[in-house]
C-alpha cells in the first residue's frame, strides 16, 4: 500500500455510519513496526482508537507500550538509529508522510510525560509558551486561553491569584496538571500521556483521573499506565501490550471481565508482569 492509498482513504468513513456502530476512528494504525537500529522493539501493530474515547495501553515493563504511545506524535524521532515501517494516521494524515510537519503534529497531538516537567517560569508563561512560539502576540488572546486551559486542567481556581509565580513553587500534582494546561493550550486534537500519575500522591492522581475522564469530551486520549485499576477507572478501551506486540485490543470491560486471549488473563490476574 502506498502512502498515497493510505492518506486518501476518507478519515470519516465511520462518522457517516449509525451512532450505533460506534464512535469515528481518529487515530489508524497498520502494520506498524519500529526498530531503534537493528533491534525491532515493536511488531506489526494495527489497531483503531476512536475519537473522544480514551485508551489504555497496559502491559509489563519494557513491552513497547511507551515506544508506540511516543511514535504517534513522532517524540521517538531524537533517538539516534530509530526507524519505522507501516502507517499511523491521524484524521487520515500519515504521520510519517515525507511532507508531514513535525511541529505542527505535535501541536495537534499534544504530550504529557510521566514525570511533571514545567520550565523555570511562571505559571502563565508556561501555558502561553505553545502559543508565543506559534507567533500569538495578542495579550487578550493570551490571557483567555490561558485562563481557559488552566480551567479545562481543572487548576485555574488554585493559581488564580499567583499567575506570576514561578511554576516550579507548584506542588508535584500541580505541575503535571500544568503540564496538561500547557499541552491544551495549543488546542491539540490528540492527548498522548505517559503514566501521568505514576509519580503522585493518591490525591493528586484521583484529581488526574478526573480530569482524564472529563477531557475526553473535547479529546482523543491514549494514556500508558502501570496501574491497572487506574486503567478500569479512566479509559472505554484498553490494549494489552507484550514483548512488542499488541496482544488483545477491546472494551476495558471485556478485557478486565472477560479476555479472549489467556496471555491478557495471566496478566491481568497477576500471574507474570
Amino acid at each position: 500500500m502506498t502512502t498515497m492509498e493510505f492518506v486518501s482513504a476518507p478519515p470519516q468513513r465511520a462518522a457517516a455510519l449509525p451512532e450505533a456502530l460506534g464512535p469515528a476512528t481518529k487515530i489508524e494504525v497498520r502494520d506498524f513496526n519500529f526498530y531503534y537500529g537493528e533491534a525491532k522493539v515493536l511488531h506489526g501493530i494495527e489497531l483503531d482508537i476512536p475519537e473522544h474515547q480514551v485508551t489504555a495501553l497496559i502491559g509489563p515493563s519494557g513491552c513497547g507500550k511507551s515506544t508506540f504511545l511516543r511514535s504517534i506524535n513522532r517524540m521517538n524521532d531524537i533517538i539516534p538509529g530509530a526507524r519505522v515501517e507501516g502507517r499511523i494516521a491521524v484524521g487520515g494524515q500519515d504521520v510519517y508522510a515525507p511532507n508531514v510537519d513535525v511541529v505542527s503534529l505535535r501541536r495537534r497531538v499534544g504530550m504529557v510525560f510521566q514525570k511533571s516537567n514545567p520550565f523555570p517560569k511562571s505559571i502563565y508563561e508556561n501555558v502561553a509558551y505553545g502559543l508565543r512560539i506559534g507567533g500569538v502576540r495578542d495579550k487578550e488572546v493570551l490571557d483567555e486561553t490561558v485562563q481557559k486551559s488552566l480551567q479545562r486542567a481543572a487548576l485555574w481556581t488554585e493559581v488564580k491569584d499567583r499567575l506570576n509565580a514561578s511554576a516550579l513553587a507548584l506542588s508535584g500534582g500541580q505541575q503535571q496538571r500544568l503540564c496538561i494546561a500547557r499541552a491544551l493550550a495549543v488546542d491539540p486534537e490528540v492527548l498522548l500521556m505517559d503514566e501521568p500519575a505514576s509519580a503522585l500522591d493518591p490525591i493528586a492522581t484521583q484529581k488526574i483521573e478526573e480530569l482524564v475522564y472529563e477531557l475526553k469530551e473535547t479529546y482523543t486520549i491514549v494514556i500508558v499506565t502501570h496501574n491497572m485499576q487506574q486503567a478500569a477507572r479512566v479509559s472505554d478501551r484498553t490494549a494489552f501490550f507484550m514483548l512488542g506486540k499488541l496482544v488483545e485490543l477491546d472494551e476495558t470491560r471485556t478485557i478486565f471481565m472477560n479476555p479472549k486471549q489467556k496471555l491478557t488473563e495471566d496478566y491481568i490476574t497477576g500471574r507474570f508482569g
